[in-house]
């Protein structure tokens, strides 16, 4: 039974340069009518897939502080009349930082979030302007002090390398600036390109000026190496944590559990079923003025897919992919069942076995896509 629960909210004040996630500028939209949708699709799933208690909860975007004290109170007592939660859960909040007010933060704190995400990306001013933010460094000082003064002991920062025009040395300066925070988390993306972004029509047209790969790979090094030195581990690719603050939310993806997704464009793993809900936000909407779910795409997986996403997933995790838990999951061993492809990576030196764990070596780290896509049919 799925105990980890995303729900999306698609709207933003600004739209940068660099996102495809679903969303849509904020001015204009129906927000109490998509609030609605929401509430009717989270009582017809759970009619359909009961839930017990659930661990997790993780709003998401777009940018859900986009939304005004009211709404955000509104959306609050929505999911708090479909979910109850365990005793010990995370409930997590994607944040602006110019966008937490004290009313905000204090309406997430009494509505029981405990735990905020905030995208900073960099600390240069430059930088920010060149990818599209709208926040400066003095807000992102202002709100997380706001949010310690409100009660919030469990916050986390996106930070953001291989930026256009960036050097180590902007790097090192966010780092620096992260650890003055003395906060408990933090997850550093290097940048993809991806369709339908402001950055590939810039690419496109070769104005786009990105750092070499080797310069990346020399970032994501210095970065690993600083967190290290600073008290944080990496328990992901990608993320950094004092020990007892990593993302239960996103352990639960990377450990291929199930999970329920709310909203436009929102995925679901639900018995043994992925789903994705449909994107636009008028047609997610009137999809749900009858009964029926908002389903865009469903796809039961087979054995062979599930295995194949233990590997990838689980490897994310540096403590890698359990060989025993393998076994007992899928009544084979992944040293047996993935034979070559385990030799051939231990030859590459990209993956490692220790303690009966799978895992990427550091170079497997730096080549990650190239390790998945070998556990891939």
């Amino acid at each position: 039974m799925p105990k980890g629960v995303y729900i999306h909210i698609p709207f933003c004040n600004h739209i940068c340069h660099y996102c495809d996630f679903n969303k849509v500028f904020l001015k204009g939209q129906p927000v109490e009518e998509y609030l609605s949708a929401l509430d009717k699709e989270m009582a017809l799933t759970f009619a359909a897939s009961p839930a017990s208690k659930v661990e997790t909860i993780f709003i998401g975007g777009g940018t859900p502080t986009a939304l005004s004290e009211k709404q955000l109170e509104s959306l609050l007592t929505i999911i708090r009349k479909h979910i109850q939660t365990e005793a010990d859960y995370e409930f997590t909040v994607e944040a602006n930082p110019n966008d937490l007010s004290k009313e905000k933060l204090s309406i997430m704190r009494t509505n029981g979030v405990n735990r905020l995400s905030i995208g900073v990306q960099t600390f240069s001013p430059p930088l920010l302007k060149i990818i599209g933010r709208t926040h400066t460094n003095n807000d992102v000082y202002q709100s997380i002090a706001l949010a310690k003064e409100i009660g919030f002991n469990n916050i986390s920062i996106d930070l953001m390398y291989g930026l256009p025009n960036q050097s180590m040395k902007d790097v090192r300066h966010s780092l620096s600036e992260f650890f003055s925070l003395n906060i408990e988390h933090c997850s550093a993306y290097s940048l993809i390109v991806e369709p339908k972004t402001v950055f590939y029509n810039l690419m496109r047209q070769g104005r786009l000026l990105l750092p070499k790969e080797d310069v990346e790979a020399d970032m994501y090094e210095e970065i690993m190496a600083e967190m290290t030195a600073n008290g944080f581990h990496q328990y992901e690719i990608s993320n950094y944590a004092k020990q007892g603050y990593e993302s239960r939310h996103n352990l639960l993806y990377w450990d291929n559990k199930e999970y329920y997704g709310f909203g436009a464009g929102a995925h679901s793993y639900i018995e043994n079923k992925r789903r994705s809900n449909i994107g636009p936000v008028n047609q997610y909407m009137k999809s749900l003025q009858g009964d029926k779910l908002p389903i865009r795409q469903e796809l039961v997986l087979t054995e062979q897919e599930k295995m194949e996403e233990e590997m990838f997933l689980g490897l994310r995790k540096t403590s890698g992919v359990d060989i025993n838990k393998f076994q007992q999951k899928f009544n084979i061993s992944p040293l047996e069942k993935y034979k070559e492809e385990i030799l051939q990576l231990e030859k590459k030196h990209l993956i490692q076995i220790i303690n009966n764990q799978i895992q990427l070596t550091k170079q497997g780290r730096l080549l990650g896509n190239e390790v998945f896509q070998a556990f891939l049919n």
